[in-house]
């Protein structure tokens, strides 16, 4: 018999109603984004009357989760930039040297005097007085080296150690190599990460392509230099005395002290002194690294400047916590345990490797590690943005039409319920969209232009193998029952096919790529549930209503 339980009626009303109530506030566009912008704002400098009323424009009890229109949609600029990993190889054998040289010190009756020399950028060149003594001064390099922090290096050295006549040469060995790459990209990303968002600039799209190319991409912004000029900066990074550690916001921090808040820990906040112990200028190198126990720990180093003023200050305030600070936030408060000197220390605590790797590029986020080079640039007017959406507005009201009146004419009253089960699926997927806090681009307006193209599929599969079962004499509600029943396999096939190719295209694509995949991908869930639940949902409704002894499909 043609019935839908109570209780799944109910469900599947209760789900439809609950993701359109979600794409609400695309309808309200410019009022929610005034909203959302005005609690970022309060939230970052605090709050203002222009901020509160802005605030106030939007219900606090309805969702406020948008859309977001990407750079062809909004105007901006886009970057294409190459990191120049080679640049942190010269960086790492400089950070080398000042240890190699203290090392053969110990050794001078041996080895004789040593002092570097010239060589190719990424070595360091040593020449010893005593070339007879190459091998004792190539083991106690070697002795400097460290195990590689990474899956592909595992068991390896991060320097290889080799001797030309007088003179000891070192270089960064392939797996370190491979993973310093992968650092520095990932560090750069952070920082420009960072630059950006602390611009405020709505939903930027940054993204890393390949080995050492990243994509930037920022909606709203005036042009590409604009945004260059704002990648240029540098994140400030200092280290400072902690003189206590609160929950409250509104604590006085005292004078010529500071307060500010954990990056990692949410409601903590902690008072430092306003003169830190160095600065992020003085710090050379941070590495992820393991502590005595076999704990994820990180490795950092400062010049000679920096090395002597830590020391200092280890040394006078054994037990005593420092804040590591970036763009006035803590990002760690580690406890002195001992003096350090060297100008070098670890960083302990309840660390995985991924959050030690993690604690290590933030702390070299004070600079760009290598230079940027950037391949390609464009700027989106505005102007340009807004003719997209005209254009995709126009495009999507055709298709729309043209399949509403198609549906009527092909199929009388079932195309009707076809229609309405059309719109909601239209509004379903503007309401998944905006739960995720999708980016819509242009080709995602064509992915939801396809997907009211292929949405009445499904239920034109059905409506026939309604007509079909209706010729073999069958009542109306069996002939029903059996179109969905024998058009299920067929309906759901057809859009598993489809939906793996969107999933591929997402995998394998990026920028307007993945925006096109993403809108087909939902598009076809949404469809699917509207045509197998929704449109069966009205037509058993009017059925039991009106309990017709013929139909016509």
């Amino acid at each position: 018999m043609l019935h839908i339980s109570t209780w799944k009626r109910l469900l599947i009303w209760g789900v439809t109603a609950l993701i359109l109530f979600m794409a609400v506030p695309n309808l309200f566009y410019p009022r929610v984004e005034r909203h959302n912008d005005a609690l970022k704002q309060i939230a970052a400098a605090g709050a203002t009357p222009e901020r509160e009323e802005a605030a106030a424009g939007w219900p606090s009890w309805m969702p406020s989760g948008l859309v977001n229109l990407g750079l062809d949609l909004r105007g901006g600029a886009y970057l294409l930039a190459d990191v120049q990993v080679e640049d942190v190889y010269r960086e790492r054998m400089n950070g080398y040297w000042p240890e190699v040289r203290d090392e053969l010190r110990k050794r001078r009756d041996t080895v004789g005097a040593i002092r570097r020399v010239n060589g190719p950028p990424g070595e360091l060149h040593v020449k010893i007085g005593n070339p007879q003594a190459m091998a004792e001064a190539l083991d106690a390099v070697r002795g400097l080296a460290r195990p590689i922090m990474s899956l592909t290096g595992v068991g390896s050295s991060d320097i290889e150690v080799a001797g030309q006549g007088d003179t000891i040469v070192v270089t960064l060995s392939e797996h370190e190599k491979t993973a310093a790459d992968d650092r520095t990209v990932r560090q750069s990303l952070e920082i420009v990460r960072r630059r950006v968002d602390e611009a405020g600039t709505r939903e930027p799209s940054i993204q890393r392509q390949g080995e050492s190319r990243i994509i930037i991409q920022v909606p709203g912004i005036g042009s590409a230099q604009e945004l260059k000029d704002l990648i240029g900066q540098t994140a400030k990074l200092t280290f400072h005395p902690v003189v206590s550690r609160t929950s409250d916001p509104g604590t006085n921090p005292g004078a010529r002290n500071l307060l500010m808040p954990s990056m990692d820990e949410e409601g903590v906040f902690y008072v430092l002194e306003e003169t830190p112990v160095v600065t992020g200028e003085e710090l050379t190198d941070a590495q992820p690294a393991f502590d005595q126990n076999g704990r994820p720990a990180v490795n950092f180093r400062f010049n000679p400047s920096g090395a002597r003023k830590f020391g200092d200050y280890t040394r006078d305030n054994v037990g005593s916590p420092f804040a590591i600070v970036l763009d006035n936030e803590v990002i760690s408060a580690p406890t002195i345990q001992d003096h350090i000197s060297g100008g070098s220390g670890i960083i302990t605590g309840n660390f995985t490797i991924e959050e030690s790797t993690q604690l290590a590029v933030l702390l070299r986020a004070g600079a760009l590690p290598a230079k940027m080079t950037f391949l390609q640039e464009r700027t989106i007017g505005p102007e340009l943005g807004q003719d997209s959406i005209d254009a995709g507005r126009v495009a999507t009201i055709v298709a729309f039409a043209a399949v509403l009146v198609f549906m009527v004419l092909s199929y009388g009253l079932f195309g009707v319920f076809a229609n309405i089960a059309l719109i909601i699926n239209i509004g379903l997927l503007f309401g998944l969209l905006s739960i995720i806090g999708a980016t819509l681009t242009l080709p995602g307006i064509a992915g939801i232009v396809l997907t009211i193209g292929m949405a009445v599929d499904a239920n034109v599969l059905v409506f026939e193998r309604i007509r079909e079962e209706l010729k073999t004499a069958r009542g109306p509600a069996r002939a029903i029952e059996l179109g969905y029943e024998k058009a299920l396999s067929a309906i759901v096939d057809a859009n598993i096919t489809t939906f793996i190719t969107a999933a591929i295209l997402y995998a394998m694509g990026s920028g307007p790529v993945r925006g096109f995949a993403i809108t087909l991908g939902l598009g076809i869930l949404t469809s699917v549930f509207c045509a197998i639940y929704i449109t069966r949902l009205l037509i058993v409704a009017w059925f039991d209503r009106r309990r017709p002894t013929t139909i016509e499909v």
